[in-house]
């Protein structure tokens, strides 16, 4: 593996981050908006099948029981 030297190193990390497309503000707002949205959706969704197992398995074990 060829070492570079430092300077050499910087210049190209430097022409590598100009080739980065940062994103607009507005974009940075959307996505963390649809981020927390889609996040809350997860939680009900995982809330709900936990209350829906939890009362099969009280009916379950209430027959039984």
């Amino acid at each position: 593996m060829a070492g570079t030297n430092p300077l050499q190193f910087i210049q190209q990390v430097r022409s590598e981050v100009a080739k980065v497309v940062w994103p607009t503000r507005r974009e940075v707002v959307l996505t963390t908006v649809m981020v927390f949205i889609l996040a809350t959706l997860t939680a009900i969704f995982f809330a709900l099948v936990d209350l829906a197992i939890r009362g099969g398995l009280q009916a379950v074990l209430g027959f039984f029981g």
